[in-house]
């Protein structure tokens, strides 16, 4: 499938007028990136699709009618997560992370975070110690079913898969509950009048006035915030001060404010309850539950702020068994039967995983589209919405863009599309953003701040 054919089929799942899709451009090239799955296309349509909706809601606040292009090339290598802070490329990766052989099997451990690495240490009868070496893991695994270790974990509260074929996902219930939700699932869940749009400003964005509260941690909540604020909205990223973040926030808090708010307390909770009743949309990446158990589930937000715009991301999905599972896109990958396929594409025995962490990024994008699809909706027919998005509803998603010849593929240059700027975490090196607007040029108006830089409030 072409990134342009993907795009109109999202476009019209989220019950959007199809007049804008002539404004679109998304040209053809082959893959960019060596895989056997058309993530040059996701990545294209999910961006494609995130920035035309900006154009409209652009449009329909007086702005100007304008064209916009994503350049395949572009689209992907953004999507690689690279940067630099200082001239320096941060490790990513805990050294314990990666993939292990199991008894019949292999499986995916995450250890990014120190929580996690130290209780699968404990699950595994092991040392808990910062540089506990991969070969006693390695050992340990050896005698563990991959699926029992996998169950094991997610009932510790740890990040664990086992590694499945497709068919092997395909017959997992958790699968089956994802066949009835679209890669953005998009539903009115309260009654409320339209809001107004902010009048237009000459030499403004599209997304001016539009204020959207981010409560994410790690990739793909954090790109949807990201991509809202190259579009002009005012994002206020909300982090716990208990909780670790990644290196990659120096480069997803671009055009953010951020601040901390501790939700286990009474006074974080109204103070984000007050910080609701001034936003547009209400964005959460927290394991489905967490944040409706301190009393804004989406119903919540709905009779905070009525017109309100809730997003939700998940790992599996809302529905099905593993709807409260934690998950990350490397794991999802795994999980889900893509390191399986990729690897037998290029003929190892070893799952092998996707060349860049896509499940992530279209997620990201997708949130971002889903997002003002239902903006659009809102002015159009008044009520509360709910946009949900899971990593595995974009795998599904991923698969039926079909397989392509891209085995052979050689990653191009990252420097044409380099920005060097500064941030409160050092000079950081980044990727420009791959949309591009006719008349409106995305940009981020703040720099990238460390969490807890700002009040929590809005300017």
């Amino acid at each position: 499938m072409q990134a342009q054919e993907a795009l109109e089929a999202l476009w019209r799942d989220a019950g959007l007028l199809p007049e804008a899709l002539g404004n679109v451009a998304l040209p053809a090239r082959a893959a960019v990136l060596p895989s056997s799955f058309a993530i040059t296309t996701a990545a294209q349509a999910s961006l494609g699709a995130a920035a035309l909706a900006a154009a409209q809601i652009g449009r329909a606040r007086g702005g100007p009618a304008q064209q916009v292009s994503v350049d395949a090339e572009h689209a992907v290598l953004d999507s690689l997560a690279w940067f630099t802070v200082d001239g320096q490329t941060p490790n990513l990766w805990d050294e314990l992370s990666g993939l292990y052989r199991a008894a019949d099997g292999w499986v995916r451990v995450h250890a990014n975070f120190a929580h996690h690495r130290d209780g699968v240490l404990r699950l595994l009868g092991l040392p808990v110690r910062p540089h506990t070496q991969r070969a006693a893991v390695e050992a340990a695994l050896a005698g563990w079913r991959a699926q029992a270790f996998e169950d094991a974990a997610a009932a510790a509260g740890l990040v664990v898969a086992a590694a499945r074929s497709f068919a092997e996902w395909d017959a997992h219930p958790q699968a089956a509950a994802l066949r009835t939700q679209p890669p953005v699932a998009i539903e009115r869940i309260g009654d409320a009048p339209p809001r107004p749009w902010a009048p237009w400003r000459d030499g403004g964005l599209p997304l001016d006035g539009l204020r959207v509260l981010e409560l994410t941690r790690i990739l793909a909540g954090p790109v949807a915030g990201r991509t809202l604020a190259a579009y002009g909205a005012e994002v206020l990223l909300v982090n716990s001060p208990r909780l670790p973040n990644i290196a990659n926030i120096a480069d997803t808090s671009r055009g953010k404010l951020s601040a901390h708010l501790d939700l286990d307390e009474p006074a974080g909770r109204e103070a984000l309850a007050t910080l609701v009743r001034g936003a547009h949309v209400f964005m959460q990446g927290y394991r489905p539950g967490a944040l409706a158990a301190r009393g804004f589930a989406p119903h919540d937000l709905a009779a905070l702020l009525p017109g309100i715009v809730a997003v939700s991301l998940s790992a599996y999905g809302p529905q099905g068994p593993w709807s409260g599972r934690r998950g990350f896109d490397s794991l999802v990958q795994t999980a889900t039967g893509f390191n399986v396929a990729e690897a037998q594409a290029f003929g190892v025995d070893e799952p092998k995983a996707l060349p860049l962490q896509i499940l992530d990024y279209a997620a990201g994008y997708l949130m971002a589209f889903g997002t003002q699809a239902a903006l659009l909706r809102q002015a159009r027919e008044g009520g509360s919405w709910h946009v949900q998005v899971s990593l595995a509803g974009v795998g599904r998603w991923l698969r039926t863009l079909g397989r392509v010849d891209g085995l052979q593929a050689k990653r191009p240059p990252i420097e044409p599309y380099v920005d060097t700027v500064d941030s409160g975490f050092g000079r950081l090196q980044v990727l420009r953003h791959a949309a591009r607007f006719s008349a409106t040029p995305a940009r981020w108006r703040r720099p990238s701040m460390p969490p807890g830089s700002h009040p929590p409030r809005w300017p």
